[in-house]
């Protein structure tokens, strides 16, 4: 199983950013799949998540502001992520859940900073 990050950067603060994960090695569609971000000195933390039926759920940090979406037909999921600040400043952690499998991607890092 392999999940791949992308679209990590530099963004100044109120600017947006889009990441995506590809997966493969499992049947993506039966997954749900989230995004989690780590800060220095912090516990990683849910950003959003997306069940394999489309249900949206999102931290209280990011609504408004991210929104997550699914590609099931390309085992991807994608982060939208807007209006940034430079507390969402972190390496970003794709991951899918089946019960009891647990599978994270490697992270992405997304710095906001002007």
């Amino acid at each position: 199983v392999q999940l791949q990050a992308f679209g990590g950067g530099l963004v100044q603060p109120g600017g947006s950013l889009r990441l995506s994960c590809a997966a493969s090695g499992i049947i993506f569609s039966i997954y749900a799949v989230s995004w989690h971000r780590q800060a220095p000195g912090n516990q990683r933390e849910l950003v959003a998540e997306i069940t394999r039926g489309g249900t949206k759920n999102y931290g209280d940090a990011v609504k408004g502001r991210f929104i997550i979406s699914r590609d099931d037909a390309e085992s991807t999921v994608d982060l939208e992520m807007n209006s940034l600040k430079p507390e969402d400043t972190g390496v970003y952690y794709c991951n899918v859940v089946l019960r009891d499998r647990i599978y994270w991607g490697k992270g992405t890092q997304v710095t906001v900073s002007s």
